[in-house]
């Protein structure tokens, strides 16, 4: 019996070849657009997860009330363990900004270097190629690297007890080879040194401090403890009064994340980098589904309307003795065969399309055809589409009357007519709410690289102070006031886009006591307002010809209207910042040095005693000459690091990283969307316009023009887009607010979007449906009047 469905299928699809494309090719694109998001979408939420023992560790982070951190005291987490039976295991971790790396005449400065205690190797299930897990971060020397590392430094050698220079003096030794961090993993690094390496220079360590927040912490719970919510919030509080027994004077709650909740959590101060958003997980997951709604009510619209050619075959079929359940299992055969034939397409569209996608999206996904899941989920998707697709048009078809069809009353067989306008909405809806996305991403992304973060970002160029550069800053300020490219310079702690430095030590005239402020901190010299091109609202910026400046202060507005000030009373007010107490010279007008997600916060800004970081303001036109030449005085004064260079609007760039990715694949399935519908309504407008040939003739020859044939062919469609507008702008104002409401500085939705949108959504239609009205009413009408 399938046997014969499907011969008849196959049939059906090759006698109306036009229709066949369409659909084919409309469902393919959908089931494509949906694999490639769904690929995105498990890849998003399968971070951490690969970890044998994932559903027992957390990640402790703290709560100030004002502010949430991902880091914690050194001595905490083994305090916590010896008090707690229900910790079976803890380790702490330390990511430096950048690390010196020496191998014979090899030297890199690396970003992704861990410090760890030897139970990471315990905790976590990073798969290790070389070496004795159980022992290779117990010796104080010891490093983990992973494959990619050992052949960058050691090329074909075994790396095993080959001698690596930390910084400028630390030696360590290779312990084992770990293969390489899977990009579902929060972690990433390239190595792990022993923590016992740095022990000997981190007071925090020595001491196992409580007081300073400098490290991550995981605990593994015993596999006994059930994690319920009741549970989980009764071990927080017992956190907390252990904490509270060692440091009454700091007001800290503490929270346990589920490691396979920290990639989409919300997040917090010294977060590692690489954080996802669940919103855009949810929006994502939703354009897929509506993707392969449209891709299915293509395939209805079509093959309803279409159904009259298929009149006579069904009241024979009916005649012979067919029952209805037959025929409906007859048209679902078909259905599901065109879904298989269009998931075939899909899978080589999306084979040919992955690697595209992925440098859109910053990923490396693949389509594993061999993953058994990945195969039944494929199969699972393509045999409910079409089910979907084919549900309606096998109730409409199976429901002919054979009397009337085999009388040729064929006239009212083209399908409902309310349902397949109600189709034709809706498709148009969809669309309509993806093109106002993509005009609201369009513009917010914009936003976000015009806006003025309250400094000139432009031709900042900029180097880490480390090494000599760091122990000789005087050399180093000599040198560059002599060349003419570099000399307009400030030294400052941290740059404005990553502030590391916070503190709980902050005191006015007139502070609530009780009231505990998280506060940020950055410290500069007398060339910071100048270089950054810093907007000074009142008092002055620091300068060498106020001694008295070491011990000042110069604060932003939020900060003067935190202490109940304005910007003008703040001038000359004392200010007590960690134990110096001085006097607010300036105050600087609010700038953005958090991602514009957030607000702005208050900020205190000391002067410059031992910097982080070398900012030059390069002449226009010159930044290569600028570059040479501050090559040429880092290589003299520091030669042990090689030269390392950024730019601040670059860095800038790179906090909006997420939102420029989900933009890009955003838009490209918005358009993917519309491409769906127009490919339907165009398959449509064929057929109306195929079964209205002698009307349009009749009309030609009573005088009726071209663009009047035209307007009737296609006022029918514009009614149906007009009601599809009216129901889109309301919900997609809703879904489009909600999305900015992430943000603290955001573009407003004025009513030009939706204008435009609609435009658009009309002019594509109009141009869909156009060629094929044109193309009828310019045709002879003798030619018209014979065809039937």
């Amino acid at each position: 019996m399938f046997k014969t469905y499907f011969k008849l299928a196959y049939r059906n699809i090759i006698k109306d070849k036009a229709s066949s494309f369409i659909n084919i090719t409309g469902l393919a694109v959908g089931l494509a657009s949906s694999v490639l998001i769904l690929l995105w979408v498990k890849n998003e939420l399968s971070y951490d997860k690969f970890h044998k023992n994932a559903a027992q560790i957390y990640e402790l982070t703290c709560d100030f009330g004002d502010s949430k951190a991902a880091t914690t005291p050194a001595g905490m987490p083994a305090g916590l363990k010896a008090q707690l039976p229900v910790i079976k295991n803890t380790v702490r971790m330390v990511f430096p900004s950048s690390t010196l790396v020496t191998s014979g005449n090899k030297k890199f400065e690396e970003k992704h270097v861990a410090f760890a205690d030897p139970s990471f190797m315990d905790i976590f299930s990073f798969p290790m190629v070389e070496g004795n897990r159980a022992t290779a971060l117990k010796r104080a020397d010891g490093i983990l690297i992973t494959q990619s590392t050992a052949k960058k430094y050691f090329g074909n050698e075994n790396p095993i007890g080959k001698v690596l220079k930390l910084y400028e003096g630390i030696n360590v030794s290779v312990t084992g080879v770990l293969a390489d961090v899977p990009g579902n993993s929060h972690l990433q690094f390239d190595f792990v040194v022993s923590m016992a390496t740095i022990t000997p220079y981190v007071n925090d360590l020595k001491e196992n401090a409580w007081g300073n927040f400098n490290f991550y912490s995981y605990l593994q719970l015993d596999k006994s403890f059930d994690p319920t919510a009741v549970n989980l919030a009764r071990l927080e509080k017992q956190i907390d009064k252990i904490y509270y027994s060692v440091r009454s004077d700091i007001k800290v709650t503490y929270q346990l994340q589920p490691l396979a909740k920290i990639h989409l959590a919300p997040e917090i101060k010294y977060d590692l980098p690489g954080h996802g958003n669940a919103l855009y997980v949810n929006i994502f997951f939703i354009v897929a589904v509506l993707i392969l709604v449209v891709a299915c009510i293509n395939f209805m619209n079509l093959a309803t309307a279409r159904s009259a050619r298929r009149a006579k075959e069904i009241g024979l079929r009916k005649v012979a003795g067919a029952v209805r359940g037959q025929l409906i299992i007859q048209f679902l055969t078909e259905s599901v065969f065109i879904s298989f034939l269009s998931l075939l397409l899909a899978i080589t569209i999306v084979n040919i399309a992955l690697p595209a996608f992925n440098d859109l999206a910053g990923k490396n996904l693949t389509l594993n055809i061999a993953d058994t899941t990945l195969r039944l989920s494929l199969f699972g998707i393509a045999l409910l589409t079409g089910l979907i697709a084919g549900s309606y048009p096998a109730l409409f078809l199976s429901g002919f009357n054979p009397v009337k069809v085999l009388k040729g009353n064929v006239k009212s067989m083209g399908g409902n007519l309310l349902f397949r306008n109600v189709l034709v909405v809706t498709q148009f809806m969809i669309s309509i709410i993806l093109l106002v996305g993509t005009v609201v991403i369009y513009n917010q992304l914009k936003f976000i690289r015009d806006r003025n973060p309250g400094f000139e970002k432009a031709n900042l160029l900029y180097i880490p102070a480390n090494g000599a550069l760091a122990s000789n800053q005087q050399a180093l300020k000599n040198e560059l006031a002599q060349n003419p490219l570099t000399n307009d310079f400030t030294i400052i702690s941290d740059l404005p886009t990553d502030l590391k430095d916070w503190t709980l030590d902050v005191n006015w005239a007139g502070k609530d006591p009780k009231a505990q402020v998280f506060m940020p901190t950055l410290a500069v010299n007398e060339d910071f307002v100048n270089v950054f091109k810093m907007n000074v609202k009142t008092g002055r910026g620091f300068s060498k010809s106020f001694r008295a400046d070491s011990n000042n202060f110069m604060v932003n507005e939020k900060m003067a209207a935190m202490m109940g000030l304005t910007a003008d009373a703040a001038i000359g007010k004392k200010l007590t910042f960690r134990n110096n107490t001085g006097t607010i010279v300036g105050v600087l007008k609010d700038f953005n040095f958090k991602p514009i997600q957030q607000s702005i916060q208050p900020l205190v800004l000391t002067y410059y005693k031992d910097g982080g970081y070398i900012v030059v303001r390069t002449k226009p036109g010159q930044t290569e000459a600028t570059i040479k030449d501050l090559g040429k005085i880092c290589q003299n004064l520091n030669p042990l690091y090689p030269f390392k260079f950024d730019f601040v609007d670059q860095d800038l760039n790179n906090l909006y990283k997420g939102e420029q990715q989900m933009g890009n694949i955003f838009n490209l399935f918005a358009i993917l969307g519309i491409f769906i519908s127009s490919l339907g309504l165009y398959g449509l407008s064929a057929f109306m316009t195929e079964q209205r040939t002698k009307e349009i003739g009749v009309r030609k020859v009573l005088g009726a023009s071209v663009p009047s044939i035209v307007y009737l062919l296609s006022s029918g469609i514009t009614r149906l887009i007009l009601i599809a507008i009216a129901i889109a702008i309301p919900l997609s104002w809703y879904a489009a607010n909600r999305w900015l409401s992430g943000f603290a500085y955001h573009i407003n939705v004025s009513w030009l979007i939706f204008f435009i949108s609609s435009i658009t959504a009309l002019f594509i239609a109009w141009l869909t449906i156009g060629y094929e009205s044109v193309k009828a009413a310019i045709v002879n009408p003798v030619k018209s009047l014979k065809t039937e």
